[in-house]
C-alpha cells in the first residue's frame, strides 16, 4: 500500500513544530499531536500494517523510546513479537551493545542477548520516529544482526531529507520513511 499526497498531507499537518526546541535553530517534530489524533494515527498504523504483512517478519525491534510506540502497536497488529532497543542500562537481563557517535560525544544502545532466540532465522523490522543523522538507527541495526536476527528494513515515521541519516542507513539495510521532511 502506497499513501496517496492526500494522507501523507494529512499525517503531516497532524505533527506540530516546536520552534526552537531542544534548543535555539531547530524545529522539533513533535509526534504527540499525531498520537492524539485517532484518525490520523489510525491512517498511519493501517499502512504500516498493509506494507508489513507480507514481509514474514518475526518480530518488530523499537528503539527507545518513541520507537516504542510504533512498534508495539504494529507487533501486535502483525500478530508478532516486539522487541526494545534500550539506551545503555536500561534493561535488567544480559545485553549486548552497540555504540554511536553524537554530535558531541558517544552514546550506546542495548537490546537482550536473547531477544530473537525464542523462533529460528528471525526477521526483524527495526521502527522509530525519525531519522535525522542515523546514528541511532544504524546502531539498532547493527545490534539486531549482532544478536543472530536479520534486520531486514528500518522503518521512519519521519525522515528528515536534507540529513545524510538515511543514506548511511541503506549501506547496511533497506530503510523506508512514511513522510520525507525536506
Amino acid at each position: 500500500m502506497t499513501l496517496t499526497i492526500q494522507e501523507k498531507t494529512f499525517l503531516m499537518n497532524s505533527i506540530r513544530d516546536i520552534v526552537d526546541f531542544p534548543k535555539p535553530g531547530i524545529v522539533f517534530k513533535d509526534i504527540t499531536t499525531l498520537l492524539a489524533d485517532k484518525e490520523a494515527y489510525g491512517v498511519l498504523m493501517k499502512h504500516l500494517q498493509e506494507r508489513y504483512a507480507s514481509y514474514e517478519l518475526t518480530h518488530v525491534a523499537g528503539i527507545d523510546a518513541r520507537g516504542f510506540i510504533f512498534g508495539a502497536a504494529l507487533a501486535q497488529m502483525l500478530g508478532i513479537g516486539f522487541v526494545p532497543i534500550r539506551k545503555k542500562g536500561k534493561l535488567p537481563y544480559t545485553t549486548v551493545s552497540e555504540k554511536y557517535t553524537l554530535e558531541y560525544g558517544v552514546d550506546e544502545v542495548e537490546v537482550h542477548i536473547d531477544a530473537f532466540s525464542n523462533i529460528d532465522s528471525p526477521k526483524v523490522l527495526l521502527i522509530d520516529d525519525l531519522i535525522a543523522t542515523g546514528g541511532t538507527a544504524y546502531a539498532a541495526a547493527n545490534l539486531i544482526n549482532k544478536v543472530g536476527a536479520e534486520c531486514v528494513e528500518a522503518c521512519f515515521i519521519m525522515g528528515l531529507d536534507f540529513l545524510s541519516g538515511q543514506s548511511k542507513l541503506r549501506d547496511i539495510v533497506n530503510v523506508y520513511t512514511v513522510i520525507g521532511v525536506d
